[in-house]
């Protein structure tokens, strides 16, 4: 039978599901200002961009640093979740990958300042690094293995390498320009791509070997 402790309970925890939405509504807003402005991006350009004010970012993460951490755990579960959902909805399973890619360059933004503010603890860098990498390359790996399937990738490439070479084109965005990494990448992603010719009987295009 139903106690009097229980209205009081689901409450309790429709309060703490409320708070965990409007964090992770701040986290997203951060995420979104540090892959434009970057991870020294003014407090208050993250609490306008999240409709919050300055002192609520403060009372969930005292220090920048707690606030870049946080933000660098939000993206790789939002990248980790992201790959199932993109195989399942894209057009196709090199689509799934390309798009799935846009949201790791978007995170490596983040990943790259994570570096400098962190400076002082190495160990938990060292630490989040391995957490990203057990999250995100079976992932990969995932949609890179159902494009090979498909026959729209070429076989061979392992996810972590495909990650670390657009990890390393992403080096340096920050320091000039007019550099731009996302050309790059679409480069690379080109290659990887299985190239189609017609079929002489059908005049339609056919996987290469």
């Amino acid at each position: 039978m139903p106690t009097e402790s229980q209205p009081g309970e689901a409450q309790a925890r429709s309060k703490r599901a409320d708070a965990r939405r409007n964090q992770q509504a701040l986290l997203t807003a951060a995420a979104a200002v540090f892959v434009t402005s970057g991870v020294d991006a003014p407090i208050r350009e993250i609490a306008a961009r999240a409709g919050v004010g300055v002192g609520t970012i403060y009372r969930h993460f005292p220090t920048r640093a707690d606030l870049i951490v946080a933000v660098y755990r939000h993206q790789v579960e939002a990248c980790a979740e992201a790959g199932p959902t993109l195989l399942a909805s894209a057009g196709s399973p090199l689509a799934a990958l390309r798009q799935w890619v846009d949201l790791f360059v978007d995170f490596l933004v983040t990943k790259h300042g994570l570096a400098n503010a962190l400076q002082s603890d190495s160990s938990g860098f060292e630490a989040l690094h391995t957490y990203f990498l057990d999250r995100l390359v079976p992932v990969c790996a995932q949609l890179l293995d159902a494009a090979v399937d498909a026959g729209e990738a070429r076989p061979g490439t392992q996810a972590y390498e495909l990650m670390r070479g657009i990890g390393n084109l992403c080096i340096g965005r920050d320091d000039d320009p007019r550099y731009d990494p996302r050309r790059l990448i679409e480069l690379l992603l080109n290659g990887l791509q299985r190239p189609t010719y017609p079929d002489p009987d059908l005049g339609e295009p056919v996987a290469g070997a």
